[in-house]
């Protein structure tokens, strides 16, 4: 209780900026931003407890309203890490139905990979994760971890304790004050949605809309967390699995070779051939899992065939095979903790008690998937022994909150179901399909219903679902 009145307190105190954003808009630095993105800049502390300390500037950006506007649709981007600006920039496309109503304004958030203010390789490299079987191994990839931490916080301490979502609402309350607007409509992509809702549960008077899409939901405890990604992770793998049974693109009975690659390498780590490295069947898991997620177009699904190469290749003593396809999307042979991203997720909570309640999450996922039981602590993992205390810990949504809207596919609807359902009156879209994200990746149908509940507050039918333009 003391956290949430501390949070409410530090809600009532947020200030209006001095400068008025709607009047010094202008051109968008940068010769790939489109000629009709405006951009702006709104001053804010960095530290939202001590209004009158030092503070920082957030770029802002606009797409103006084609027609007579009714407000302003906010665009929260995701990451943690990502630019709103950019996603302005690369996916206005996704926007011009809504722009005949709203002007839609996005920000860099102080997380931003691109922000500036922390070294851009905190963003882009971090420590390569082990799963403990032990207290003193757990201990030691704490002490790993705090160690990375460190050297990124050292360079701006009090700004990287202040990378949290509840300090990117507040943000975001600024922006709406210096706009001039007495309430917000909110678009939210994967992890915008803890700012969010962190954004309703501050300000709930202030929201007039909210869609949520593939939303990261921090409203569950690590247990829950877990039992649910597990669930969804199990079925991707069985799509997977039923693919290449029809395929013949992996050779016979994937899924018990793959349960057997893992075992094996984590007796025994699987050497890269040509690097000094090796995977471990943990690692194996944690590698697997974009491709997994997103296999590409239909029927082909280039990234499973990937996979399945790379699978085989393990079956024969080289990890090669996954690590050539992270080494060129990472820029690292196994996939690193990012220490940026970092920052903010394990200030809003994101993280494992200890270590109790790491084993009995690990022993969970042993139980329950069988093929992909790393997956479910990977993400926490990467806060063990956090140098910074939790800023955003998570916190019911008050009464009186407008109906939200959420969508999401295989991947990430029950995630974000879970967190609209908290508020009465809420729907859903369920996309029966691969992939992350919807309405910035141009799927028409989610957009469509969108657009609708942001425009005139329409919500669509109950068990609503939209269906892949290509099939899966």
């Amino acid at each position: 209780m003391k956290l949430i009145a501390i949070g409410a307190l530090l809600g009532a105190l947020t200030t209006v900026p001095s400068a008025s954003a709607e009047s010094a808009w202008g051109p968008c630095q940068g010769a790939e931003r489109p000629k009709d993105l405006q951009c702006s800049s709104v001053e804010v502390p960095v530290d939202w407890a001590k209004p009158d300390g030092r503070t920082i500037k957030i770029q802002i950006a606009r797409l103006p309203a084609t027609g007579a506007t009714m407000g302003t649709v906010f665009s929260i981007p995701g990451g943690p890490g990502g630019s709103g600006v950019d996603d302005l920039t690369y996916y206005r496309d996704s926007f011009t139905k809504l722009r005949e109503r709203f002007d839609v304004v996005s920000l860099e958030p102080r997380n931003a990979g691109t922000f500036g203010r922390l070294p851009q390789e905190c963003f882009t490299t971090g420590p390569w994760l082990t799963r403990p079987d032990t207290r003193g191994e757990y201990a030691r990839l704490g002490a790993k971890i705090r160690q990375h931490a460190q050297e990124c916080r050292k360079v701006d301490p009090e700004f990287f304790d202040h990378l949290d979502s509840a300090s990117v609402a507040r943000d975001i309350d600024a922006i709406r004050a210096s706009l001039g607007e007495q309430r917000l409509s909110f678009i939210a992509t994967s992890y915008g949605g803890v700012p969010a809702v962190a954004y309703a549960r501050l300000y709930p008077e202030r929201v007039r809309a909210l869609y949520l899409d593939g939303a990261v939901n921090q409203l569950r405890d690590a247990t829950t967390d877990a039992r649910t990604r597990y669930r969804t992770y199990e079925a991707q793998f069985d799509r997977f699995a039923r693919w290449c049974g029809t395929s013949g693109a992996c050779g016979a009975d994937v899924a018990a070779r793959w349960r057997k690659v893992v075992a094996a390498a984590d007796r025994k780590p699987i050497p890269i051939k040509g690097e000094d490295g090796a995977y471990s069947g943990f690692d194996l898991q944690v590698a697997a899992m974009p491709h997994l997620v997103s296999p590409g177009p239909a029927p082909e699904h280039p990234r499973w065939r990937q996979l399945a190469q790379a699978i085989a290749t393990a079956e024969r003593g080289d990890a090669s095979g996954f690590a050539d396809y992270v080494k060129a999307g990472t820029g690292s042979l196994k996939p690193p903790s990012y220490v940026g991203m970092n920052a903010t997720m394990c200030a809003d909570g994101l993280r494992f008690d200890g270590y109790r309640e790491y084993r009995a999450v690990r022993a969970m996922g042993e139980r329950v998937s069988p093929n992909l039981a790393g997956m479910g602590l990977w993400h926490r993992l990467g806060c063990t022994a956090w140098p910074a205390p939790v800023a955003n810990p998570a916190a019911p949504l008050p009464a009186g909150l407008p109906p939200f809207l959420g969508a999401g596919t295989w991947t990430d609807y029950d995630d974000t179901a879970d967190i609209v359902r908290r508020v009465p009156g809420s729907a859903t879209v369920h996309f029966d399909g691969h992939g992350h994200g919807l309405y910035l990746t141009g799927d028409t149908c989610t957009i469509a219903h969108a657009d609708a509940y942001l425009t005139d507050l329409r919500l669509p039918p109950a068990n609503t679902t939209c269906h892949p333009t290509r099939p899966n």
